[in-house]
């Protein structure tokens, strides 16, 4: 999802994984209506990321991995097999296996968040809502976040919402985009389809040229100015 600040993009995400309540409307997941489902229920089926998540001082890797696995044991129960497993398996999947033994607060960013996108796997679901997962990131560890997505959308399956400012990335790495203004899809479809001069104009009130990207192929913008800032340099330099 891409949109401008304040557009509604954070709403509509924490609304689908049942964290808001709609004004008006309903969330279906998997035909059931979201909010008549127990929450340990809703929790093995989707997992969400909010913007800064925080965990306990002190926490490794490992430890918030485990918390992912609440959802399937009750309330005093040891882990068990599968839950070592899953847990080892995430932490493969996110290649942190070698960070598993140290506190979250002396990762770097991009290994932090790579933690996180661990403990969300090992709750098991096939869906991952992610809110702004690169925002504070430079951009060798967006990078590399993205990527990884990529992977677990590719090679293990996982279907990924995924909250993106940046629209290049957005553009590059996303098979499928919905534009939201005002609270409202403006457009929704494959980058190709919808990534236009047009779009991002009056979604984000951007004047744009949109070009080929040299290394995906993917439509890539190109910033001009603020719309109607050409039209307006154009006045000044006439009078």
């Amino acid at each position: 999802m891409i949109g401008g600040n304040g557009s509604g993009k954070s709403t509509i995400l924490r609304s689908l994984a049942r964290l808001l309540k709609p004004q008006k409307g309903t969330v279906y997941l998997d035909g059931k209506k979201i909010d008549r489902e127990p929450t340990r229920e809703v929790a093995k089926k989707l997992a969400i990321l909010p913007q800064g998540p925080q965990a306990p001082e002190g926490l490794t890797v490992k430890e918030l991995c485990y918390y992912g696995r609440h959802p399937h044991k009750g309330l005093l129960s040891k882990n068990t097999k599968i839950d070592h497993e899953m847990v080892d398996w995430a932490l493969d999947a996110t290649r942190m296996h070698d960070f598993a033994e140290r506190p979250l607060d002396a990762l770097s960013g991009g290994q932090r968040q790579r933690a996180w996108i661990a403990m969300a796997l090992c709750q098991g679901t096939d869906l991952l809502l992610l809110d702004e997962l690169t925002t504070y990131l430079d951009l060798a560890h967006q990078i590399e976040v993205l990527q990884l997505l990529r992977e677990l959308n590719g090679e293990y399956g996982r279907t990924i919402l995924m909250v993106l400012h940046d629209l290049n990335q957005a553009a590059r790495y996303a098979d499928y985009l919905i534009s939201i203004s005002n609270g409202k899809i403006y457009r929704e479809g494959t980058p190709k389809d919808i990534f236009t001069e047009k779009m991002i104009n009056e979604v984000f009130g951007l004047e744009c040229r949109i070009i080929e990207d040299p290394v995906e192929g993917s439509p890539m913008c190109v910033p001009i100015g603020l719309s109607g800032e050409k039209k307006k340099k154009k006045i000044i330099s006439i009078s």
